[in-house]
């Protein structure tokens, strides 16, 4: 994939009108390669979770421009007439909790977007399989969600979210509940996937253990982004 994995240009989003409008987003600006990892930091109400879901067309801002992979999705409007289908294909998300189907084994929760997407189920089940052996969780593929520790939910819930090959994942404060080692060990995966899978990646994140781990970084502050070097301490 050629261009930008994310490019984000004098995003903005306000709630309300009047006196009472709220500008959540007064110039949000970014852009992430692809093979890249990301980090974006910023104090509650800061609007973090209002641009990742800017991002993930779950909100529509109300000014601005997005960009994912080689297509302009959004340009002071919607460009995508089909946005669910936007966020299924070429979007993967990553939740603090892993958010597992329980009544589905591991593979089938990694098969079910693509299936879903309409890629034959022997197909959607092959790259499962492909990708829980290269997150190392391969060998519980047939589990249950139940039976799988935090960390192996953690890395199946990493699976799903590159299971239809998207140019992006916003991951969510994805090592919030996991202790240092294994906080460590979800960046290293995260950044061989972008790299292996040339995958832009915004990782949302209070974790002061893996800042370090972030060659850039971008603050969010009263509705606007500030770029930074991060020290990018090997993994």
């Amino acid at each position: 994939m050629s261009g930008f994995g994310i490019r984000i240009e004098g995003l903005r989003k306000r709630y309300g009108e009047g006196d009472t409008a709220v500008e959540a987003l007064k110039d949000v600006n970014m852009t992430v390669a692809p093979g890249e990892v990301v980090g974006l930091v910023g104090p509650s109400g800061s609007g973090k979770s209002t641009l990742l879901k800017c991002l993930g067309a779950v909100i529509e801002p109300t000014a601005g421009r997005m960009t994912l992979g080689q297509e302009t999705i959004y340009d002071n409007r919607w460009l995508i007439p089909d946005l669910r289908a936007l966020r299924r294909d070429r979007i993967g998300f990553i939740f603090q909790a892993p958010y597992l189907i329980p009544f589905l084994d591991v593979t089938d929760n990694v098969a079910l977007l693509p299936m879903l997407a309409g890629q034959p189920d022997k197909l959607a089940r092959q790259r499962a399989r492909e990708l829980l052996d290269a997150l190392d969780v391969g060998h519980r593929a047939a589990a249950e969600p139940s039976q799988l520790s935090g960390g192996e939910q953690q890395r199946v819930a990493i699976a799903r979210a590159l299971a239809n090959q998207p140019p992006v994942i916003l991951a969510d404060e994805p090592t919030a509940p996991l202790d240092s080692e294994r906080a460590l060990g979800v960046m290293r995966i995260l950044n061989r996937m972008a790299q292996q899978y040339q995958t832009a990646i915004i990782v949302v994140t209070h974790d002061e253990k893996i800042i370090p781990t972030f060659k850039r970084i971008y603050h969010i502050r009263d509705g606007r982004t500030y770029e930074e070097a991060g020290e990018g301490r090997p993994l």
